[in-house]
This record gives structure tokens, C-alpha cells and sequence, in this order.
């Protein structure tokens, strides 16, 4: 996902981006995309997928996955409101990591997936990103598109985020559960955090030990984070750092929602998603944390090849909704 230079010594230039004298940023050339493909007509695909305007005033999209086998059953598929990462500042729902992570799990769980297109920081920091994919799942409660309309069984939706989009899933997931009783019919059953990307003022062993990190040094982290957040914000802000309002989960207690948590301890941030799993299960709700040994920051985004652990978890949570 990086450049080939030390990130640590150069976190911007290591991100793509050039930081200007006023404060914002210019961006480099982008990261691979891949378009769209929905030819109805020739049986290539697997996974069709079409963009679709969510807000022209903001110019935000989503992005729809849809498994070609389901254009012949009559079976609702369950819907994933899909969040892809890049630290806030960076990539998009086209982004080719993404979009093949979403054409695959589409394939195999199978279900209808919708990848959110937000908008990006520091031209709109956070909560920007919130509100953003907020709005997407107010889009599925109310659009008319087929694909949503025909193939998705709009009670059985999950949220599922990777990295920055794993703080995203979890934030809106929050605000979700605030009002589900206003969302209907679109019913969230529970959030997929793939590797979710939180911080901390005071440094995480995790942290101090990977600090030099090649995927994803404190460096970068903080770049991430000074850029993402709120101005004058710090990383214990509540949007980085959960830990400061654990209140906040007893709501999705009382609505026995479960939640996954993927991680490795290659990666700088696992010691915060341990945490959060720790915190989630000590309020009641229902956890199954994943981690495991080695890896690095989404090694499974990078390497197609390992995401056997993400989708078995994706699939273990859609396929058994009331386990």
C-alpha cells in the first residue's frame, strides 16, 4: 500500500501524499482502481457490480456487489453495508483491494454487498466519514434499486469495515443502534471489524514494539490521525479511542447484535482491537475475537490469497444469524 521508503522517517511521502504550507495536502497519483462490471448478457462474472450515487451535493456513491447466481433464485441474499479503509485520507470504495475483497465476499458468503464511497480527510474530516455511510444505510431503507429492492433481505444486514473502515463500521454502527427502531426494515444484525484501526494518546506494547513498522509504523498512524480527526482534537478523542466512551455498548447489548473482530500481532494497532473485544464482551456482548500470530496490517487486503480467516468470519456471522 506504500511506497518503497521508510515510512517511519517519511510518513507523508510513504502515504502518497505531499503536505502543502497551508495545511492541506495534494495527493499523488492514485492507487489502482477497478471499474464496475455488469454485463447481464454474458455469464462472465461471478459478482456483478454498478456504482450508484448516494449524494451529489458531497459527490458520494456506493458501490453494489450482487452474485450472479442470485438473478436465478428466488432467495433473499443478506446485505453487507461494506466500509473500505486508508487511514480516512486516502483510497476509495474502487480501489482494486477493496473491490476485489467485496466481489469475494459476495461470492462466498453469498450476499448482497454495498461498498460505501465517502468522503475523504482532512478536506472533511471526521465525523464526515460518519455521516457519509450513515446516510448510505438510510439509502438502502428507502432507495428503489432493484438490487436492493429484489435480492436483499434488508433484516438480516450487517456492517463490515477493514481498517479505517473498521473504526467507520463501528462508529456508524453505534449511531445505528441509537436508532434502530427508526431504520426500518433494514434490520443491523451485528458489525464485522477486519483489522479496525484505533489509537490512543498513551502508547500500546503493541505500538511500542512495532514502531518502525514497514505496513504501518506509529508514524503513519499519527499522520492518519492528526489528519482524520477533529482540529484541535487529540488521539483520546472518542472517534480514535473507544475506550473513552464505553457507555456506549450496552446499547448494542440490549440489542444482541454480535460482533467480530479480526486481527494478527504483525500489526501496530492489535493491542486496541483486543481492547475493544475485551471491552464488548465485559458489557455483555456477544464477541468472537480472531487474532492470529505473525501478519501485518492488512496482509489479507495486500495477499488475496490468506483472507481465509475474514471470510470465514464474515461467513460465520451472515449464515448464522441467531447463533
Amino acid at each position: 500500500m506504500f511506497a518503497a521508503i521508510d515510512p517511519s522517517t517519511h510518513p507523508y511521502a510513504a502515504l502518497g501524499l505531499t503536505r502543502n504550507p497551508d495545511g492541506s495536502i495534494t495527493r499523488a497519483a492514485e492507487a489502482p482502481i477497478t471499474p464496475p462490471s455488469c454485463n447481464l448478457t454474458e455469464p462472465t462474472d461471478p459478482v456483478l457490480s454498478k456504482d450508484v450515487p448516494l449524494n451529489p451535493s458531497t459527490n458520494t456513491s456506493v458501490r453494489l456487489f450482487l452474485p450472479r447466481t442470485a438473478l436465478d433464485t428466488a432467495t433473499k441474499l443478506p446485505l453487507i453495508i461494506y466500509v473500505h479503509g486508508g487511514g480516512f485520507v486516502i483510497l476509495r470504495a474502487a480501489s482494486t483491494i477493496f473491490h476485489n475483497l467485496c466481489t469475494t465476499v459476495a461470492s462466498e458468503t453469498p450476499a448482497l454487498v454495498v461498498s460505501v464511497d465517502y468522503r475523504l480527510a482532512p478536506e472533511h474530516r471526521l465525523p464526515a466519514a460518519y455521516d457519509d455511510c450513515m446516510e448510505a444505510v438510510h439509502w438502502i431503507k428507502t432507495t428503489d434499486d432493484e438490487w436492493v429492492t429484489k435480492y436483499a433481505d434488508l433484516s438480516n444486514c450487517y456492517l463490515m469495515g477493514s481498517s479505517a473502515g473498521g473504526n467507520i463500521a463501528y462508529h456508524v454502527g453505534l449511531r445505528a443502534a441509537v436508532c434502530a427502531d427508526e431504520l426500518g426494515p433494514v434490520k443491523v444484525n451485528g458489525l464485522i471489524l477486519h483489522q479496525p484501526f484505533f489509537g490512543g494518546v498513551e502508547r500500546t506494547p503493541s505500538e511500542i514494539k512495532l514502531a518502525t513498522d514497514t505496513i504501518l509504523p506509529v508514524a503513519v498512524s499519527d499522520i492518519m490521525w492528526e489528519l482524520g480527526l477533529p482540529l484541535g482534537a487529540d488521539r483520546d478523542h472518542e472517534y480514535s479511542n473507544p475506550m473513552m466512551r464505553p457507555d456506549v455498548l450496552d446499547k448494542i447489548k440490549d440489542l444482541g447484535w454480535r460482533v467480530i473482530v479480526t486481527g494478527c500481532d504483525g500489526d501496530s494497532t492489535v493491542d486496541r482491537q483486543m481492547e475493544l473485544a475485551k471491552a464488548l464482551k465485559e458489557h455483555g456482548v456477544k464477541v468472537l475475537g480472531k487474532f492470529i500470530e505473525g501478519e501485518y496490517h492488512g496482509y489479507d487486503l495486500l495477499e488475496p490469497s490468506k483472507s481465509e480467516l475474514i471470510l470465514g468470519a464474515v461467513q460465520e456471522m451472515v449464515n448464522s444469524p441467531n447463533k
